[in-house]
């Protein structure tokens, strides 16, 4: 045990020097693979009946990803329920949580040797460690003695780690701050450097009474941003209450905002709330709010100056206490500029902005949210395994996703029914061959490459970037031409998100 000791010396002062989070975790999970000589592992953090991959050796990447529910997991609810060392035998009828997940190695893992080491600080469940090893005798030699020591060292370390990550966030922490991790509860599935940027924005701002503005592309999640601001606050025990202004129709946005009383319109047959006084102590989330009159974004700015609405038909004033989120993907400083947004609400709203980056722009975070997406449609078919095979998980990191986390999204459950379809297996791998994205990606390269071959006759090469830039303008200025100036239409025809269409022709100086 003298080995294990310096061991456990070595990583204690690792984890009090300057080591960023993710090499806390890493650090942690490395001195228990090299202590306990095994092929697999990984550490997991324990929360709302769910096991979250912390660091993983010797797994697929999108591991990370996952979210790995007890009540679909029996291993896991087993070493979560027993409060010590839990030793799955070989042939145990126990679905294993990392079937199919072991690169270069078969769907299966047919015999080997698994333990569960359950983290406990104050006999609460923080979190857990899981060792495998293919050799069914590997772990034979270890005492279940041993093992509780390692156990209980590495629950200091999880606290340990998790305090620090708390000391990073906010100036006083306590032990009851370990239950509020909010890197894990907000769903924001990211170790991207861009998305931690964000992630400390978002601690920044979360516990102050601004209103924020937050802007990106379609599909990067801005929701998730919202509901980490309204988690991350003081009104978290309030409500935070969703409208979308884009499918709000004119004839009923304000009422939807501020409410009505009885008799106001046709159809008002009772006295009815609106979005501010459900969100009342808590927090209104107005998604899409680029897309509301200048009518109603007048009624809106003096809700936001005085904090009181009226009721439509009502000449009554309501005090409200109602925190404003607002999210747009469009650019609405461009908005203002052409007169369809008030300045006066748009400053008021981007008292504190939060850019949300798009997917191409984070890293390797399309594997780990394709794990998350996989594991969600695995419990969705009652499937044993689902796999993502290592071409496809190279594809998918090269791929634009000019739809970002929902395109991905969609892609993965699609892929899912397609393979389902193929096999009666429970295990069940996503191919290349059931993702289309790809060849309508590639099918739009080669087409763009051949336009660029053609016109490299009477154009000098500039270098890939700058043939791509002259290709892009010329396509814009003409559907722009065709469309008469109408950037909307010219959006449209190019099938381009509007806002990025803006931001993409302010960077060619075509605006």
């Amino acid at each position: 045990m003298t080995e294990l000791f310096a061991h456990w010396l070595h990583i204690t002062q690792d984890l009090n020097s300057a080591l960023i989070r993710k090499d806390r975790f890493d650090t942690l999970l490395t001195t228990i693979r090299e202590v306990l000589c095994c092929d697999a592992s990984a550490l997991l953090l324990y929360e709302n009946q769910t096991f979250i991959p912390l660091a993983i050796n010797g797994l697929s990447h999108d591991v990370l990803g996952r979210r790995f529910a007890l009540a679909q997991h029996p291993r896991l609810e087993a070493i979560a329920r027993a409060g010590d060392i839990v030793r799955f035998p070989a042939n145990s009828d126990l679905p294993d949580p990392y079937d199919g997940l072991i690169p270069n190695r078969d769907s299966k893992l047919q015999v080997h040797s698994c333990i569960g080491l359950p983290l406990l600080v104050d006999d609460q469940l923080i979190g857990a460690i899981t060792i495998d090893a293919f050799d069914e005798n590997q772990f034979d030699g270890l005492l279940n003695h041993d093992l509780r020591l390692i156990s209980a060292l590495a629950a200091g370390g999880l606290q340990t780690a998790l305090l620090l990550e708390q000391l990073e966030t906010q100036a006083n922490v306590t032990h009851e701050a370990l239950t509020e991790r909010r890197t894990f509860s907000d769903k924001i599935i990211s170790r991207s450097a861009a998305m931690q940027t964000l992630q400390q924005q978002i601690d920044a701002v979360a516990n102050t009474e601004l209103s924020v503005l937050i802007t990106g592309e379609t599909g990067v999640g801005k929701e998730l941003v919202a509901n980490a601001l309204h988690q991350r606050s003081a009104r978290a025990s309030k409500p935070l209450v969703y409208l979308n202004c884009a499918a709000l129709p004119e004839s009923v946005a304000e009422s939807e905002l501020f409410g009505h009383i009885k008799g106001a319109f046709t159809g008002a047959i009772s006295d009815r709330k609106g979005k501010f006084e459900q969100a009342d102590n808590g927090t209104l989330f107005l998604d899409e709010v680029g897309e509301l009159s200048l009518e109603l974004q007048a009624k809106l700015l003096r809700a936001l100056q005085f904090g009181d609405i009226q009721r439509v038909g009502d000449d009554r004033h309501i005090q409200v206490n109602t925190r404003i989120i607002a999210a747009t993907n469009r650019v609405l400083y461009e908005e203002v500029t052409a007169g369809r947004f008030r300045a006066d609400l748009y400053h008021r709203l981007s008292v504190f902005p939060l850019h949300v980056p798009p997917l191409r722009e984070r890293d390797d975070d399309v594997v780990l949210l394709a794990g998350f997406f996989a594991e969600q449609m695995k419990a969705k078919f009652h499937l044993s395994s689902i796999r993502l095979s290592a071409s496809l998980l190279q594809k998918l990191t090269q791929y634009a996703w000019p739809g970002n986390v929902r395109e991905l999204e969609h892609a993965i459950k699609r892929a899912s029914v397609l393979a389902k379809s193929r096999t009666q297996s429970r295990d069940l791998e996503l191919t290349l061959q059931d993702f289309d994205l790809f060849t309508s990606d590639e099918k739009a390269v080669s087409a763009t490459h051949k336009q660029q071959k053609k016109e490299s006759i009477e154009v000098p090469t500039l270098g890939l970037r700058a043939e791509t830039e002259n290709l892009q303008k010329r396509m814009i200025s003409d559907a722009l031409s065709q469309n008469h100036g109408n950037w909307a239409a010219t959006a449209r025809q190019l099938d381009i998100d509007g806002g990025n269409l803006h931001r993409l022709a302010k960077r060619l100086s075509l605006k």
